[in-house]
């Protein structure tokens, strides 16, 4: 047996970071009640342990952790497999569900009176379940295990959006299942035609098969169509904002935070790892073109919203575009592939700081309207003195998200900037600091509304739960502060802006972006009334705010028709014949 398909040492680990979650869900089910929840708790330090455990194994030994199921090496046998970019997100996962899952202590209680309560045991299981297939997202090593893993996640995490049983958040539950399953059924006919022309749908073996032909070709645009649709990338993005709508926040922050990473995850593996040698500069800057649309779309609706939920739904929606801008800065064109270069490093970082980010965010948002009742920003009025701990989270994870040192952000903002530079891709140099202000934007939107006092301040309604709220603000702390970690082992070679985030170029690089948001969210922002203290500076605007206005109901109106049921199926199809022909345009 070759080498390359032995078990590594440490390999079992990959096996125990996928059943330790799928046990506790098991144990938890069967226990029921009041139990599930303490079973479930029992578990994050153990997952978290085994996904550290992971990475020193990899930090210290290089290359990637293998384990054959069986000891059968493919194409018999499946393989687990983890490099650094997986072992990054392993972490990243353990510690937001952790997060996660402290924070729903105070909302997925079971009452003392009960002895079970059908939302707390549905919501434990499923936070499991939706952990051990991202993690088997990370390790699988091949193309049907992926697709295993990724309905997996699917059904794990759909029913996280209706946990309510309200007909509404019924109907937005079956939107994103059905628009989930129509992309697998993409995925899966792509998988179909690898197989009968190749043989194995092992990552390793298809990567030193695959030719350029018109199987492959078809193939490759059939699953990344498929992946984009389960990310809901651009303008795939029919079932994400009803999604969050209704959802419980700690059911938005794992569907934000978590359940997108993984489909985009696989979209980096399949171009990276499994089809490298069909990887095309047209084809990447297809799907980067998307990322854009989305960034620009996503925050411009953002700033147009009256709930804080949905403007961070729609935040999401943008910032699921800037992890696709990383794939014509990684085309090497000496090779004519994909190069697990800066850009590569900085597409992980910015999905690492993302998770810690966003999920602080929507917890943020939960603890709000626990104690309002509501989240229409114009009600928001004063709230930053009335919940200092929520809204010193949601500053810190906007700032983190902005690309302010010493955030990860901002480490991933740099390496895609080197990386846009050295490939002379200067149009994505203005895509990445635009992402940068149009962020800004709606995060000072809110924290306008929330930190004035007006003629009529918001009055708390309800205590929020302290525990989700320093959850939060653990999770936003962890976002902004990673720039201080040593990633040097992790992303070679060392950086400058690796090694001196706090220096004054890199603060003075993280600032301007947020003078820019202002005067954006002032142009293009929803004021609520009373209004915060740039009334007097919105109305002095006069025409101009008007066109931005304008502009945004213009972009708001394509916004809807794009999420309706016959614009998305077209979008669909047309997302997969553009990749396609990009792909066969490029050889």
């Amino acid at each position: 047996m070759p080498a390359q398909d032995l078990t590594t040492p440490g390999g079992l680990l990959l096996v125990l970071a996928v059943l330790v979650p799928f046990a506790g869900m098991l144990a938890g089910l069967a226990l029921g009640g009041r139990n599930a929840q303490r079973v479930a708790l029992a578990t994050m330090p153990a997952g978290l342990g085994i996904a550290v455990a992971i990475a020193g194994a990899l930090s210290g030994a290089g290359g990637e952790l293998v384990y054959l199921l069986g000891n059968w090496a493919p194409p018999l046998g499946v393989a687990l497999r983890a490099d650094a970019a997986s072992a990054l997100m392993l972490v990243a996962v353990a510690v937001v569900i952790s997060g996660i899952a402290v924070y729903a202590c105070g909302d997925f209680s079971t009452p003392r009176s009960a002895r079970e309560a059908r939302a707390p045991l549905t919501f434990w299981i499923l936070l499991l379940a939706v952990w051990g297939s991202l993690n088997l997202v990370l390790v699988g090593g091949d193309l049907f295990t992926l697709y295993v893993a990724l309905e997996l996640l699917t059904f794990a995490a759909v029913p996280l959006v209706c946990l309510d049983g309200r007909g509404e958040t019924l109907q937005s539950a079956l939107r994103y299942l059905l628009f989930a399953l129509l992309g697998s059924m993409f995925y899966l006919l792509g998988a179909v035609l690898l197989y009968g022309s190749y043989g194995t749908l092992d990552i390793a073996l298809l990567a030193a098969r695959l030719r350029p032909e018109a199987v492959p070709f078809a193939a490759a645009a059939l699953m990344t169509a498929g992946l984009l649709a389960k990310t809901a990338l651009f303008p795939l993005h029919i079932w994400l904002p009803p999604a969050h709508a209704g959802a419980p926040a700690a059911a938005s922050a794992v569907l934000s935070a978590l359940v997108i990473k993984g489909s985009w995850f696989l979209v980096v593996r399949l171009w990276l790892k499994a089809m490298p040698s069909l990887a095309g500069l047209a084809s990447m800057q297809v799907l980067a073109g998307l990322g854009a649309a989305a960034i620009v779309l996503g925050s411009i609706v953002a700033l147009r919203q009256e709930r804080l939920k949905l403007l961070i739904a729609f935040s999401t929606l943008a910032q699921i575009g800037y992890l696709f801008l990383m794939f014509p800065l990684a085309f090497d064109p000496a090779s004519a592939q994909l190069a697990a270069g800066n850009a590569l490093a900085g597409g992980i970082m910015q999905a690492v700081s993302h998770a810690t980010a966003k999920a602080a965010m929507f917890m943020a948002a939960g603890s709000i309207y626990a104690a309002l009742g509501h989240d229409r920003l114009e009600g928001l009025t004063g709230i930053g003195r009335a919940m200092p701990v929520s809204m010193l989270a949601f500053a810190l994870s906007g700032l983190a998200l902005v690309g302010l040192p010493p955030s990860g952000a901002y480490l991933a903002k740099e390496l895609l900037l080197e990386a846009a530079a050295q490939s002379a891709q200067w149009w994505w140099t203005i895509v990445i600091q635009a992402g940068g202000m149009l962020t800004a934007s709606y995060v000072l939107l809110v924290l306008a509304h929330a930190f004035t006092l007006g003629e009529r301040s918001t009055a708390r309604v309800s205590r929020a739960a302290r525990i989700g709220e320093m959850a939060a603000l653990t999770l936003a702390a962890c976002s902004l502060l990673l720039g201080l970690l040593p990633w040097d082992a992790w992303l070679p070679p060392a950086r400058p802006a690796l090694s001196l985030p706090l220096s004054l170029e890199a603060l003075s690089k993280g600032l301007w972006p947020l003078v820019a948001g202002a005067l954006l969210a002032i142009w293009l922002g929803r004021w609520g009334h009373p209004a915060p203290f740039g009334k007097a500076i919105v109305a002095r605007l006069g025409a101009a705010r008007r066109a931005g206005l304008a502009v945004g109901k213009l972009i708001e109106r394509i916004d809807c028709r794009l999420r309706q049921w016959p614009a998305a199926s077209v979008s669909l199809l047309v997302v997969a014949m553009l990749l396609g022909a990009a792909v066969m345009v490029a050889r």
